[in-house]
């Protein structure tokens, strides 16, 4: 045997079993979870099932080979890793066709994707070393960091795809925090956008304002905007203590609630499985950010430090957004709940992502036991 076949057999031995544990877990419930929403669709749930189970399959093909690379050789390419994603971007804004009022899915050689999504594994990446490099102490060196992701965000901004931008900043503002950047400057930039939103109102598409509106009051709309909130609180709340069981939700099954497998999956979750199944889905998220953000916490590499912050923020907003829009407490933005909605490349790149952390915690197992 080569000594690099020992060396991928190595950093496959030492991840962290807790984390795939979960991990796997959550990616199970999500493709049980897109059967029965998706059943009411003339019967769909199963072809939707087989085809995340595809895309499940790719994931966990890519998250293992990320680490047999190892996040170190991965680093070295980040540059361009991050400059491939925004000409993919630009791509989507010239070539990709309109759907919904937006460009997101570009079409190569028959194969559909969301070049937002990969981005985000790229704009965590670039940062990371950028940062590393560049510290941002001084408001000049700041103020470059978010020049060097101002592309990204602008791009995303013109698809538009608000929801996916609102991500990258989050990303972003984690990110500097983390690299040292002073609060001043962190809670001024989140000053400024905030008094910007007079003004960004009157560039948002018409869908846009009415989500905003029906977020304050889904009454404003009760056949349009407002209808899918509206059906999701009912989806959530019909669910009670222990769930209506499962293939057993109306709101999904009648078609009553719209986008069931992607935007309002945790709906037609909580209407199946109640306040106790959500609760275990929320404990297996908590303890996945547990064990992210242990091995970010012990690493020694500042670039690794920066990444894991930056992955464990992606996660945990859209985990946090997409289940508070399904009960009304923030506004619809169409964001997938990690792991869980149906989507190849959101689970592909989030299972890069992990990939990358998973690196990470075993590079620190190998360190410490070098130390020792």
């Amino acid at each position: 045997m080569t000594e690099t076949e020992l060396s991928i057999r190595d950093k496959l031995s030492q991840q962290d079993k807790w984390l795939l544990a979960v991990l796997f877990c959550l990616i199970l419930i999500g493709i049980i979870t897109i059967f029965t929403a998706a059943a009411g669709f003339s019967g769909r749930g199963s072809a939707y099932a087989v085809r995340q189970s595809i895309s499940a399959s790719v994931s966990i093909a890519t998250f293992f080979t990320v680490i047999a690379i190892g996040y170190e050789r991965i680093f070295k390419e980040a540059y361009a890793i991050y400059l491939i994603m925004i000409f993919f971007l630009l791509l989507t804004i010239l070539f990709a066709p309109r759907y919904m009022g937006a460009q997101r899915w570009l079409i190569i050689a028959g194969l559909s994707f969301q070049p937002s999504e990969y981005a985000k594994v790229a704009v965590c990446l670039g940062l990371a070393k950028y940062l590393s490099r560049n510290p941002p102490f001084t408001l000049k060196s700041y103020l470059a960091a978010l020049f060097f992701a101002f592309p990204a965000v602008l791009l995303i901004l013109m698809q538009p795809d608000l929801g996916s931008a609102m991500v990258f900043i989050v990303i972003i503002l984690c990110v500097l925090f983390v690299a040292g950047a002073p609060k001043r400057y962190i809670f001024g930039t989140i000053f400024a956008g905030i008094s910007f939103i007079p003004i960004a109102w009157g560039f948002l598409r018409e869908y846009q304002k009415n989500r905003l509106l029906v977020f304050l009051n889904p009454a404003v709309d009760p056949l349009g905007a407002g209808y899918n909130v509206m059906q999701s609180r009912i989806a959530v709340g019909s669910g009670g203590l222990w769930g209506k069981g499962y293939l057993e939700g109306m709101q999904s099954k009648l078609r009553f609630l719209p986008e069931a497998h992607t935007d309002f999956i945790f709906s037609v979750f909580s209407e199946e499985f109640g306040f106790v199944g959500c609760l275990v889905v929320l404990s297996l998220f908590c303890f996945l950010f547990w064990r992210v953000l242990q091995a970010g916490i012990k690493s020694r590499d500042i670039r690794a430090k920066i990444l894991v912050t930056g992955v464990s923020a992606w996660i945990w907003f859209q985990m946090f957004e997409s289940i508070g829009m399904t009960m009304g407490l923030l506004p619809v933005t169409g964001l997938p709940l990690p792991l869980f909605s149906y989507g190849g490349s959101s689970l592909i790149s989030i299972l890069t992502a992990l990939g990358l952390v998973s690196s990470i915690h075993g590079s620190n197992i190998k360190f410490y036991k070098i130390e020792a």
